[in-house]
């Protein structure tokens, strides 16, 4: 029998990026993961903050050279790789000059947001699905981290859905604490609205007048991660609402053995649903 695959999606990542609860935690998950005997994959994007030389990325040309629509326009997606220091594992760095050089993650010196980010989310998503598909690798299990990736789980279940890559994949979705979707604009459902999306399909993104992701996410989903011990009661709410499988948060020495059970978990559902 052949390994599960689980794809790691995710924002940041220690040691990579700042070190805050959720690069922490996909560190040590990706690397239990793998020793549980799991085939991982990981990716994120490749800030300006990350030192190239310190971490030993290099470019991998035979996956680079693909162009990203956003916004009519083209960008040019460049995937790099380095290894995990202290696991046997590689993580792809996806680039783009234009989103990603800056020497800040999401906001300027001054603690502004970007004008961009929603922008920078859209060519993200879509460059992770895509270099998937160019892996020719079909994750059993995708793992979405962080609110950057909240586009993911509905591409998915909608413009991807038919494709042999994705076609069998669960979608299971972290909730972290901080989201910077409240600064996005209604222009966000425009830009999102990839391969001729309806307005439908993105209506659980739209607020009224603002951009709520996390919903947008938890809709499309199936299943769900808390991934902080402090989230809001509003948060909380949105999570039980949705109706999905819900992992509680846990300390980590806790909550990696139960991760790995719940990716197993939904595979067994799974499983289960196509012998009925």
């Amino acid at each position: 029998m052949s390994k599960k695959r689980v794809l790691f999606i995710t924002q940041g990542m220690n040691p990579y990026s700042a070190a805050e609860e959720l690069s922490e935690i996909v560190r040590k998950l990706t690397q239990k993961t793998s020793e549980h005997g799991l085939d991982v994959r990981i990716l994120m994007p490749k800030f300006g903050t990350i030192n190239e030389r310190r971490h030993k990325l290099h470019e991998v040309v035979r996956l680079s050279g693909m162009n990203i629509i956003v916004d009519d326009e083209d960008y040019p997606l460049i995937i790099k790789v380095a290894s995990l220091p202290g696991a046997r594992l590689q993580v792809y760095f996806l680039d783009n000059d234009e989103f990603f050089k800056r020497k800040f993650m999401f906001e300027d010196a001054d603690g502004k947001p970007f004008d961009d980010n929603q922008e920078r989310t859209v060519f993200f998503c879509k460059s992770a699905l895509e270099t998937v598909k160019k892996f020719g690798w079909a994750p059993d299990i995708i793992h979405c981290n962080g609110w950057i990736t909240s586009l993911i789980p509905l591409y998915i279940k909608t413009v991807y859905k038919d494709d042999p890559i994705f076609e069998s994949a669960k979608v299971l979705y972290s909730v972290y604490t901080n989201s910077l979707g409240h600064t996005f604009t209604p222009k966000f459902l425009e830009l999102a609205s990839i391969n001729n999306l309806e307005s439908a399909d993105l209506a659980a993104y739209d607020a009224g007048g603002s951009i709520d992701l996390l919903s947008g996410a938890l809709k499309y989903s199936d299943a769900i991660i808390k991934g902080s011990d402090s989230l809001d009661d509003s948060v909380i709410a949105k999570i039980e609402d949705a109706g999905k499988p819900v992992l509680d948060y846990a300390p980590l020495d806790e909550f990696m053995p139960s991760c790995i059970d719940f990716y197993l978990a939904q595979l067994d559902d799974d499983e289960e649903e196509g012998e009925a």
